[in-house]
């Protein structure tokens, strides 16, 4: 049997964050199951480098995935409540400044 790949339950990334959470910290998960996971992912780590022609090109990437498919209505709850936990992150990160 081969072993948890790197960033799973079983074989957290040597960056996980999840047991360093603050009670009060909002999250979200981007699962391995979600057809934009990885570009997501590397798209947040060309951004963190500032690699800002390969963030570009990963953003025309997901951009062009997601075109091929009918978008989430506004309404929709799980639509609402990502943009909720964005709201939360913001105003969690201003009254924790260090």
């Amino acid at each position: 049997m081969s072993p948890a790949p790197v960033g799973s339950k079983a074989n957290p990334s040597q960056f996980d964050v999840l047991t360093k959470l603050a009670d009060d910290e909002p999250y979200f998960v981007i699962r391995a199951n979600d057809p934009l996971s990885s570009a997501l992912v590397e798209l947040h780590a060309y951004i963190g480098a500032g690699q800002a022609g390969a963030a570009h090109n990963k953003l025309a990437e997901i951009m062009a995935l997601t075109s091929q498919q009918p978008p989430r209505p506004a309404s929709s709850p799980k639509y609402r409540e990502t943009f909720a936990i964005s709201l939360a992150m913001e105003q969690w990160r201003e009254t924790h400044k260090k």
